[in-house]
């Protein structure tokens, strides 16, 4: 039996809700009243995820929770010293109930129900059978979105390679394609484009203006990997005899988990179409029935995945909580850290991040769509992508039809980037964490954090330089 670890989890929202009365107010904080240095936690977080791995490995590996607890009391305590303990419990309570938890609630049900699905047969880890993986993993990452297809192919994957002495570097790629560029063409395929479909961006309207930008990344990078795949299965020396034996006919365990998946995809698209108007305040967040409806529906369906799936399918899929556990703790305080930073970059030519918004606007005024592709992209590297798109989403203007009609080039750059360069780093995209903490746990010595950039860099910048060149200018 699978045991969700939601122990903790219900302590602190325990906690939580006695101190309530003293949360009501705003959550929104306002950018400009911070200075830059409000962002040291945030940037403190990122060079603890990066460094600590490499120069204190033991202390990371059994004490990461505590050091991103104290990252987050980092903000959270300075904050409540300068804006009253008001505004730092309801700017703790909007990312509680606004971000972290529906964020988290729809990781682990797609977790959960790809985990329970076991494709079996004898699958060898050669070049093409790697790229035919990834290229059906890029297909189902804008249908099932980049964490579930994500979480369903890259046990197959690691699985198939299991015999080969190089293998990180088809995880790196796998990053790349599966878990960020095939997710760009719905608004099921990644967060930030839901948002946008939230917001009144048609649901098609990513598949008319992305899918040549996507084809032609997803086909460059599959056609890099295989000529460097290619390399290393010659130079290696591939063993006869897979150490590992798949015998057995393609076939699949727990499919059952399929369903869950759609069903899933039903609750996700639900929350976005079906509009009650009924909400509740809570300490100065609001929180709508279709998002209560949707987050009890996955909780359910994980639910289900855990007392429906075969108990020999985890076990052959070596299912472990281990990754989600670590996405859950580091991405606690990256949620809470990244606040300050975000309202910073809303606050406009207002705030201390006045820069940005000049760089991505021409002298006449208009929005500049290069600028706001390199702009969201980057910031997209390091800050969750989701409401990095909608800072530039409202930066631009924030009127849909504006911008998917007069502004379709701004809007086209805005996803791009924001999806696109979620690939630039371990933290760009939830998936890049847990497929690499997924790959690690199967025994795979995957880069450090400033080594996969090292990848990012060399393959994925000047890709995303030639497309500025083709569609951007």
């Amino acid at each position: 039996m699978y045991k969700l670890p939601v122990a903790a989890a219900r302590r602190a929202a325990c906690t939580a809700l006695l101190f309530l009365p003293l949360w009501a107010g705003a959550a929104e904080i306002d950018g400009r009243e911070l200075s830059a240095w409000w962002a040291l936690p945030f940037a403190g977080m990122l060079l603890s995820i990066a460094l600590m791995p490499l120069l204190l490995p033991h202390l990371w590996h059994h004490h990461y929770g505590k050091v991103a607890l104290g990252w987050a009391l980092a903000f959270l305590v300075p904050f409540a010293a300068v804006f009253g303990p008001g505004a730092a419990g309801a700017a703790f309570m909007h990312t509680l109930l606004g971000e972290y938890l529906p964020f988290v609630i729809l990781l682990t049900a797609l977790f959960t129900t790809a985990g329970g699905i076991y494709i079996r047969g004898n699958l060898h880890g050669s070049p093409g059978v790697n790229c035919a993986l990834m290229a059906v993993g890029a297909v189902l990452a804008s249908v099932m979105g980049t964490t579930g297809a994500s979480m369903l192919m890259i046990r197959p994957l690691i699985r198939a390679n299991d015999n080969r002495r190089h293998v990180a570097h088809v995880v790196v790629f796998f990053i790349f394609i599966v878990s960020n560029a095939g997710g760009s063409l719905t608004p099921l395929g990644d967060p930030p484009l839901f948002l946008g479909f939230l917001q009144g961006v048609e649901f098609n309207w990513t598949f008319r203006h992305l899918l040549p930008e996507t084809l032609f990344l997803v086909g460059a990078l599959l056609a890099i990997f295989y000529a460097l795949d290619s390399w290393y299965y010659r130079r290696e020396g591939v063993l006869p005899q897979d150490p590992t034996p798949d015998t057995q006919r393609l076939g699949m365990l727990g499919g059952l988990n399929l369903l869950l998946l759609a069903a899933v995809v039903g609750l996700v698209l639900m929350s976005g179409t079906w509009k009650p108007g009924l909400r509740w305040n809570i300490a100065g967040t609001e929180v709508e029935l279709q998002s209560l409806v949707r987050d009890l529906g996955l909780i359910g369906v994980t639910l289900l995945s855990l007392v429906l799936t075969p108990a020999a399918a985890r076990l052959a899929n070596q299912f472990s909580w281990a990754p989600m556990q670590e996405v859950g703790k580091l991405f606690a305080a990256i949620f809470l850290t990244m606040l300050p930073v975000l309202a910073m970059l809303k606050a406009g030519e207002a705030g201390p991040f006045a820069a940005v918004v000049q760089a991505v606007t021409s002298d006449d005024g208009q929005p500049l769509p290069w600028a706001y592709f390199w702009a969201s992209g980057l910031l997209s590297s390091f800050l969750d992508n989701a409401p990095t798109y909608l800072v530039f989403f409202n930066l631009a203007g924030g009127d849909p039809q504006l911008l998917m009609n007069a502004l379709a080039p701004t809007l086209a750059a805005i996803s791009a980037g924001s999806v696109y360069m979620g690939a630039n780093s371990y933290i760009g995209n939830a998936p890049n964490f847990m497929v690499k903490a997924i790959a690690e746990d199967r025994g795979i010595r995957m880069p450090s954090f400033f080594g996969y950039m090292a990848w990012s860099s060399v393959v994925l910048l000047p890709l995303f330089a030639l497309m500025t060149l083709i569609w951007l200018r």
